[in-house]
């Protein structure tokens, strides 16, 4: 058993810096690169993908970087975890396999697969046999919007990636995971942590959650005197340096830009937070109020003290559906009395789409550079601005009203209020709105599978 693991987060959502995992794994020793790609979201935009074309339905973005920092991952022995494989785990790993072999490492890399969260060719015989799954926030059962349904995927914990890495893979992708369990595996798979040692998993756990969100650990985002976080454009990613008792540091590489603070990490644990004395997770229930902070030297935070608890007897399932359609369009009015401006030409286009008789389910109107950010709280003075953008949105079920509105907003150009200055990005399009479904499922109804492949 290890004494010392060090997990560097190299990814904090889809989209995150590109050159974050090449940076963590060059920048100094680790022995994981924990890289986390999946929002709600993110799961119904990658199973549409995959209805296109099944072989796609993962984040791409995941494959070339993989292929940026293969060799060095080869030769100094890091471990990678990912969920980059969204709806098509097989499919992520096919693209990294080719990578690799493209750049001679055959026979020197294992590939863990983790499946089983796909739960979307199962919906209609867990509803059959009496599982509701039922809205977490409203009650209603699943199948009241069954024929809109375009994702639906369990959140695995941290036990199938642990099973890969026992098995011998070098890197593990899965599909819906927790963000905190890509972290977590690691742990249990050096320090040998019993399944039952919860307050052993907890701390995993909540070391996941300080890193999950990558550099909003290390001075990103940060609220706490922001002006002073420094080199934020080579900024450092955060480092879990974790021990076999539960204790670990948020470090970053030496050299690099932003700040580890008791404060800044304090930011990332309330992130997402419900009752912090029940964060619950698959693997265990931590208590967020036990956890003891403490700055243990320059970017280096001591996390100690950690409780938790048994884990539940169910598993969360994110479900996405489709939720009608929307569309935002942006007008810009320049001084004089640009606020006044805006306000009148959204009391036109109101007062036109009402004329129009369009059925919406909302119209919501912000005037940026005045009211968007503080409503009613804004200053009076926002009535003498320079300028102000007006956006306007609208969301309904009827697609060809949501196209008809954004066809009423150019014209307010030459027959509205004057002085427009930009029409920003043209006449909107229709987007087609995703929606979520939080629910419940007994963990017996889900069995994760995994494979690791020799490359």
């Amino acid at each position: 058993m290890k004494n010392r693991v060090r997990i560097a987060a190299g990814q904090g959502f889809w989209g995150d810096w590109p050159e974050a995992p090449y940076r963590q794994v060059t920048g100094g020793p680790i022995d994981y690169l924990m890289m986390d790609y999946l929002a709600e979201v993110t799961m119904s935009i990658l199973q549409k993908q995959k209805v296109r074309d099944p072989e796609r339905g993962y984040a791409t973005d995941f494959v070339q970087q993989m292929e940026r920092i293969l060799p060095v991952v080869v030769q100094r022995g890091i471990k990678v975890t990912a969920n980059a494989g969204g709806v098509n785990p097989h499919g992520c790993a096919a693209a990294v396999t080719a990578a690799a072999r493209r750049l001679g490492l055959a026979g020197k890399l294992r590939i863990g697969v983790v499946t089983g969260d796909d739960l979307l060719g199962r919906l209609d015989a867990l509803i059959a046999r009496g599982h509701d799954l039922r809205n977490m926030d409203t009650g209603r059962p699943l199948r009241d919007i069954r024929d809109r349904v375009l994702s639906a995927n369990a959140y695995l914990g941290a036990w199938p990636l642990v099973r890969a890495l026992r098995d011998g893979a070098d890197v593990v992708i899965t599909g819906r995971v927790t963000d905190t369990g890509l972290t977590l595996a690691p742990l249990i798979h050096a320090f040998d942590w019993r399944e039952d040692a919860w307050d052993l998993l907890a701390a995993g756990t909540v070391a996941g959650h300080i890193i999950e969100c990558g550099a909003q650990a290390s001075g990103g985002n940060s609220l706490v005197d922001w002006p002073r976080v420094p080199d934020l454009a080579n900024v450092g990613y955060p480092i879990v340096d974790a021990r076999p008792d539960g204790t670990f540091e948020i470090v970053k590489h030496p050299r690099t830009g932003g700040r580890i603070s008791v404060a800044g990490v304090t930011e990332q644990l309330v992130y997402e937070m419900g009752d912090p004395r029940e964060y619950i997770t698959p693997d265990c229930v931590a208590d967020f109020t036990t956890i003891a902070l403490r700055q243990a030297g320059k970017d280096r935070v001591r996390v100690a003290g950690i409780k938790g608890g048994p884990a539940t007897d169910k598993l969360k399932v994110s479900v996405a559906y489709a939720y009608g359609y929307k569309a935002v369009g942006t007008l810009v009015y320049a001084w004089p009395e640009a606020l006044k401006k805006a306000q009148d030409a959204d009391r036109i286009l109101r007062r036109r789409l009402a004329d129009l008789k369009l059925a919406f389910e909302a119209i919501h109107t912000e005037f940026v550079g005045a009211t968007a950010t503080h409503g009613r709280l804004a200053a009076a003075d926002a009535r003498e601005a320079p300028e102000v953008q007006l956006r306007i949105g609208v969301r309904g079920p009827d697609k060809a009203a949501v196209d008809r509105f954004t066809r009423e907003l150019a014209p307010l150009i030459l027959n509205g209020p004057p002085s427009v200055t930009g029409f920003a990005a043209g006449r909107p399009k229709p987007e087609e709105i995703v929606a979520y479904w939080p629910a419940l499922l007994d963990k017996r109804l889900v069995e994760p599978k995994v494979e690791v492949i020799a490359v």
